[in-house]
């Protein structure tokens, strides 16, 4: 694959490939109660958020998972994380996961970076399809999913577990001729 691009979100943010000296921010982000409640991962530390951003800069040299900072542009204060998980080149399929620092949230940048990575995902790599999962309980993910263009495909029963017990978990899925249909 080739090199790590940085995409811009509007005039305001922008995706970037992640750097150790994100950790603070990331360690941070995971002490907001609303991140806490949808993973079950935790960053108690710079060490571990330091690690974590090593395994997502080797996913994206493996070609298994394509990681994000996202960032606002005049700052480059982290915002939040986009990805692409489970990467299938030979199928062109992969998973979209995000999360967003509280300051964040509302403003509608999530689903305009996700909608960003999907294009390029699309026009520049060649995937067919970008699956996406959230808890039934999670209103505000399916929101960003649904302004994205993704169209929900149904529901896997008890198939994540959260801090609180196991979750049902809505199914999204966005198609490389989906995009089109939106223009």
């Amino acid at each position: 694959m080739s090199p790590h691009p940085s995409l811009s979100v509007g005039s305001i943010a922008l995706l970037r490939p992640w750097r150790l000296s994100d950790a603070r921010a990331v360690v941070d982000a995971f002490n907001d109660p609303e991140i806490q409640r949808w993973h079950v991962r935790r960053a108690d530390s710079e060490d571990e958020a330091r690690q974590w951003i090593s395994e997502w800069r080797d996913g994206w040299t493996a070609e298994a998972q394509l990681n994000w900072a996202l960032v606002d542009r005049t700052s480059d204060s982290l915002t939040g994380r986009i990805s692409l998980k489970c990467v299938d080149l030979h199928d062109g399929s992969a998973e979209a996961a995000y999360w967003m620092a509280p300051a964040w949230r509302g403003r509608g940048l999530c689903s305009q970076a996700l909608t960003t990575l999907c294009q390029w995902a699309f026009r520049e790599v060649g995937f067919q399809r970008i699956g996406l999962e959230h808890s039934v309980a999670n209103l505000a993910s399916c929101r960003v999913a649904e302004k994205a263009g993704f169209r929900v495909e149904g529901i896997r029963r008890s198939a994540a577990l959260h801090a609180d017990g196991w979750h049902d978990m809505h199914v999204h899925a966005l198609l490389a001729g989906d995009t089109q249909d939106r223009r």
